[in-house]
């Protein structure tokens, strides 16, 4: 199994300790008036969610971590399992709604998603950066609110609830960012 040297630590590299995968969401690098060079990293378990603070060495070094990422296709929600399939090989997979997460407020058939995987188990699943959804229930806008600051909640195709500007109705197709859950823009009426 491949090794990263402290020189090699950045934001985003996927590294194993005590036989788990973690993400490193931070580093800092701290040159003391003595002594070897600091790196101070926090690091996000991803399997359990918890972070990990901990502070290397210059020469340390941690395993890479055994994860793959690649695109998935949503093909459709069993019980509280999704089932996703992988885009070159069909191979199926069945993803715990503990997994998923809020997933369930973006995905549409067919949907692209990547997939990260620890030893063949799916341990994080995310959508498109963007999405478009269809507005399926929402209240009319009151007539005369006309400010640009008016908001109000709106049902879509998945089920899920957003807030939209006062102009949006049934119908229109919204623009959504998956990572915030925040209305973007209105795509069509």
């Amino acid at each position: 199994m491949a090794t990263y040297n402290t020189s090699d630590f950045r934001k985003g590299l996927k590294v194993q300790i005590d036989g788990e995968p973690y993400l490193m969401t931070d580093m800092q690098f701290v040159k003391p008036g003595k002594g070897n060079a600091l790196y101070k990293c926090k690091l996000k378990n991803l399997v359990r969610g918890t972070t990990l603070d901990r502070t290397y060495k210059g020469g340390d070094s941690l395993e890479s971590a055994d994860v793959e990422t690649t695109d998935v296709s949503f093909l459709y929600r069993q019980g509280q399992d999704y089932v996703f399939m992988h885009q070159e090989t069909f191979e199926q997979y069945e993803v715990a709604e503990k997994v998923a997460g809020d997933i369930w407020k973006y995905l549409k058939d067919g949907m692209i998603c990547t997939m990260t995987l620890y030893n063949g188990n799916a341990i994080i699943v995310e959508p498109p950066v963007m999405v478009e959804l269809e507005i399926t229930e929402c209240a009319p806008g009151a007539k005369g609110d006309t400010a640009t600051n008016v908001t109000k909640p709106a049902m879509v195709e998945t089920g899920a609830e957003f807030t939209v500007p006062g102009f949006i109705k049934e119908g229109n197709v919204i623009k959504v960012d998956t990572r915030t859950g925040e209305y973007v823009e209105r795509v069509s009426n």
